[in-house]
């Protein structure tokens, strides 16, 4: 990226002719990051016609837009988003819902213009194309074995920083949004494990890509399965122990780490840089106090927390966004991981570098408390349980025991609660007790 565009119509004429309507209809969108900052320009990487805009059915565009924005950091590009436009000359009212907004001007002037993706036509073709692999303009589809023709398409509405489509009850499609040059650790990381014969994660069987940005990929479906989260809401609702499910989990967790540590380089951290692991959780630290004044208070134990964490400590590459949301259990009990991209704020070279596995076990323990938190009474025992189950299995599996290095795992989790602190204060602010409650236990003196 950038790629010349791919497209019948002059993209010079293209984007102006759009940029109204995605000057509203961006903003709203669930993936869109750059909430709270005005928009003033947009940029045309690419624009590829997937079905031609000139024919009496509906056309596809696929474009990579560049939004402008005020605030961002000097020498950074602007962030780079991923859409999928349907066109028709007449919307049917199914997918009004869909609507972006009718071309005044440009050379799809009069044209209707929606969100593709919840054309079953248009999303049946995306998945027909990944299963025909080969180049349409500077898009790239790969298979890796045959896909079943004709699966009917639905989109999901769950997703936050991507879309997802399910064809058939057979696989999902992830479709990332915000896009920038690198391998997605969400293809990468997948395809290693599924080399190193790891089956606690779906293996991609297809994928398309732009340049060096991967642009989406094809999974396996587990319709049976349910994710963590909801299931550990369900025992706390319900008055059951989760420990024999956490026990599980903290050992899948601990073969994916194995898995990956097989796959892919792993080093040990010099002491050095162990210090600049805890100055960057301390800078994350002062920033986060001026932001939410409640952790004031608690600054010096903090940054005492994160100065024990001295040491060199292996490294390799992890999960990166560990939650009970990001695990699904099957109907056989088994668990699997998935959504291997990382925190999506973050740069693509920061989540693709390798990290100690106690980060992934610390976004586990935390998700713990989290939904302890959701039950009333407040049940911190329940929580505890989960936690040193958890941290059994993964030994069990592993041979190391988190607990081991009680200072890096504390340091990781204290880093973790700080950013659930500002995240909360800024979107949940009812949800601030429960990261304020884990600043008040890790600030303490141990």
């Amino acid at each position: 990226m950038p790629e010349t565009a791919s497209t019948t119509r002059a993209p010079d004429a293209l984007l102006p002719s759009l940029a109204p309507l995605l000057h509203e209809w961006l903003p709203r969108q669930r993936w869109f990051a750059g909430k709270g900052r005005r928009v003033t320009g947009f940029t045309l990487d690419a624009a590829t016609e997937l079905l031609p805009l000139d024919g009496t059915g509906p056309g596809l565009l696929h474009l990579l837009v560049r939004v402008e924005q005020p605030g961002r950091p000097a020498g950074t590009p602007a962030d780079c988003y991923q859409l999928l436009l349907g066109v028709r000359t007449q919307l049917p009212p199914r997918l009004a819902p869909a609507l972006i907004g009718r071309i005044r001007q440009g050379p799809l002037a009069g044209r209707a213009v929606y969100e593709g993706l919840r054309d079953p036509r248009l999303a049946g073709l995306l998945y027909e194309r990944l299963r025909s692999p080969g180049r349409t303009g500077p898009l790239r589809f790969h298979a890796t074995a045959p896909l079943p023709p004709a699966l009917a398409p639905r989109m999901l509405d769950a997703e936050q920083s991507n879309s997802s489509l399910v064809y058939g009850d057979s696989y999902i499609l992830k479709i990332f949004r915000r896009v920038s040059p690198g391998a997605n650790p969400d293809l990468e990381l997948p395809l290693a494990l599924a080399g190193a014969g790891c089956a606690r994660v779906p293996a991609p069987v297809a994928w398309f890509e732009s340049g060096a940005a991967t642009l989406g990929v094809l999974q396996p479906y587990l319709r049976d399965s349910r994710d963590g989260w909801r299931l550990a809401l369900d025992a706390l609702a319900d008055g059951r122990e989760f420990t024999t499910e956490a026990r599980a989990l903290g050992r899948a967790t601990a073969e994916v780490h194995l898995a990956l540590a097989s796959a892919l380089p792993t080093r040990r951290l010099a002491r050095a840089e162990t210090e600049q692991l805890a100055a960057a959780m301390d800078r994350r630290l002062h920033a986060a106090a001026q932001a939410v004044p409640a952790l004031l208070p608690h600054v010096p134990g903090l940054r005492a927390v994160f100065a024990a964490a001295s040491g060199g400590a292996a490294v390799q590459r992890i999960h990166g966004d560990l939650h009970l949301g990001q695990t699904l259990r099957g109907s056989d009990g088994g668990w699997a991981v998935i959504d291997f991209e990382g925190e999506p704020a973050k740069p693509l070279d920061e989540r693709r570098s390798p990290q100690p596995t106690v980060r992934d076990v610390a976004g586990m323990l935390r998700s713990f408390d989290y939904a302890a938190r959701t039950h009333r009474p407040w049940n911190a025992d329940w929580a505890a349980r989960c936690r040193a189950a958890y941290c059994a299995g993964y030994a069990e599996a592993s041979g190391v025991d988190p607990r081991a290095d009680p200072a890096l795992l504390r340091a990781y989790e204290t880093d973790k609660a700080v950013y659930e602190v500002v995240y909360e204060a800024r979107h949940r602010p009812d949800w601030l007790p429960v990261p304020m409650s884990a600043i008040e236990r890790l600030s303490a003196a141990p």
